[in-house]
């Protein structure tokens, strides 16, 4: 069974078909990333725009020699979101469902991240534990089996990857700032400023980084005469903070739960600081630690295409579905 998934959540126009034998044969993904920089962050109009313009290339280039009649089902993200993108790739998931007479299913955007890594890795299987740290959202999950999901704890403000766009802001930095960040804190001394770890050592899975980012703007603030080395340091200080507070909240989370197996998806997920912290968690807690593909840690086609060809589709319902908000507890089985 061939399922061709649509993904225009937010500034990625991508599509992708997961054959139920041989895996991904075919994806493409037009990212608007460039267009965004020059506002230092995501325009949604001109997001919404873009999505139209591109998404029919890009699913010709996804097709290749794939024939378009040869598709079983097509699955789409339809949050959450921003609104206007959603409705794009809704509304060009229901044209081509109605036109080659195949089912629709709607896709929750953060499943697509928490199931991921099981597309490339055999011998992964639910339970586990996911630790899903994007632009957008921070959160600990208890995956217990297909669409039974336990929030354990999330960010109470600022998603992960906000932060460090911000802090990268605060640094004259482009936009996204994580690997900007990332870059300078290599040649920077972690120790160098000694900032904040909220909620690190506080009884439940919760996060909070708004803290840690006022704590970053004010030393930033204090400093008369900035330069790239001082630059460095605080990236590679800031980068510490956020790292431990990760690494505390996943070995709380095990050992509560008793899972063995862990998963770090998102798009901060590729941050290779951050990956080698963990393999050190591996080793101290006796887990293994999945990412997933580079190419997979933000935003793909390929997530939902997979999502979906594990799904069961009803009736071919064509009404609405896109949610700017969709949270995981409200999935159903």
């Amino acid at each position: 069974m061939k399922t061709l998934g649509i993904e225009t959540s937010c500034d990625e126009t991508a599509i992708a078909i997961y054959d139920s034998e041989k895996g991904i044969i075919g994806e493409s993904v037009h990212s608007q990333m460039q267009m965004h920089a020059e506002y230092g962050g995501v325009v949604p109009e001109l997001a919404s725009r873009d999505h139209c313009s591109k998404i029919v290339k890009v699913l010709h280039d996804a097709l290749g020699d794939t024939k378009l009649n040869s598709i079983d089902q097509i699955a789409y993200t339809s949050g959450p979101g921003l609104l206007g993108a959603l409705l794009i790739g809704e509304s060009f998931a229901q044209g081509l469902s109605t036109a080659l007479n195949i089912p629709l299913i709607s896709v929750n955007h953060l499943e697509g991240h928490l199931m991921s890594p099981m597309m490339e890795f055999d011998e992964l299987d639910m339970p586990f534990i996911c630790l899903l740290v994007s632009g957008g959202h921070s959160m600990i999950v208890d995956v217990k089996e297909k669409a039974d999901y336990e929030i354990l704890g999330q960010s109470q403000d600022d998603a992960v990857g906000e932060a460090f766009d911000k802090v990268a802001k605060m640094l004259d930095l482009q936009y996204p700032g994580g690997p900007h960040i990332e870059n300078l804190a290599k040649n920077g001394k972690s120790n160098a400023y000694d900032f904040p770890r909220p909620m690190i050592s506080s009884n439940d899975l919760n996060m909070s980084l708004s803290g840690l980012k006022t704590s970053v703007l004010y030393t930033i603030q204090k400093i008369e005469n900035m330069n790239d080395q001082i630059k460095c340091d605080i990236a590679a200080s800031f980068q510490q903070a956020v790292v431990d507070v990760l690494v505390a909240k996943i070995k709380k989370a095990v050992d509560q739960t008793g899972r063995s197996d862990v998963i770090v998806a998102g798009g901060v997920a590729a941050n290779q600081f951050l990956r080698e912290e963990f393999k050190k968690l591996e080793n101290l807690l006796n887990i293994n630690v999945y990412y997933p593909h580079m190419k997979y840690c933000g935003d793909n086609a390929a997530m939902i295409a997979f999502v979906g060809s594990k799904m069961q589709s009803k009736a071919n319902d064509h009404s609405s579905k896109a949610r700017a908000r969709w949270p995981l507890d409200e999935l159903q089985k």
